[in-house]
């Protein structure tokens, strides 16, 4: 089985935002720690981020933040809430034999949730790194890791995989 890691949404726009159970920079420092973690054993690393359709100019801060996104990690733009849908992330983890993802980033219930339902309706094994993500409020976040995800895949933390 390959696995990838898909961080979802780390953009300094949405890192700032008020979030919880964990803030944004540490969920950004778990995510740093654990993309490492991958490209040290060669299993690859992928950076989502969304673009607001039908506007000229994105607003401040819509990029990753630096030392995040190295060569050779796979870089994918949506535009929609899930990184699946009108994307070609699918097409792109397929060339590089990827079956598993191990899922992080912001936020818990929005971008993060709604990835792992197309991940499993695309049949990819999902795991999700509890820590390495938060959401807009901490009985959200832990809902959701706590009821939704065991429905879905393996549940852990960043310590499980550095």
């Amino acid at each position: 089985m390959t696995s990838a890691l898909l961080l979802i949404d780390l953009m300094p726009r949405i890192i700032a935002l008020p979030l919880a159970p964990h803030s944004g920079e540490e969920v950004l420092a778990r995510c740093r720690r654990l993309a490492e973690a991958f490209r040290a054993s060669g299993r690859p690393v992928v950076a989502v981020r969304v673009e607001r359709p039908n506007v000229t100019e994105q607003p401040p801060g819509s990029g990753f933040p630096d030392d995040l996104v190295r060569p050779g990690d796979v870089l994918v733009v949506k535009r929609t809430v899930g990184a699946f849908h009108g994307t070609e992330l699918h097409d792109r983890l397929r060339d590089l034999g990827v079956d598993a993802l191990v899922l992080a980033g912001l936020v818990t219930t929005m971008g993060v949730e709604s990835t792992a339902r197309a991940a499993s309706d695309h049949d990819y094994e999902v795991e999700f790194v509890a820590d390495a993500m938060s959401g807009f409020s901490a009985d959200e976040h832990d809902f959701t890791v706590e009821r939704i995800f065991p429905r879905f895949g393996e549940v852990r933390d960043t310590a499980a995989y550095t």
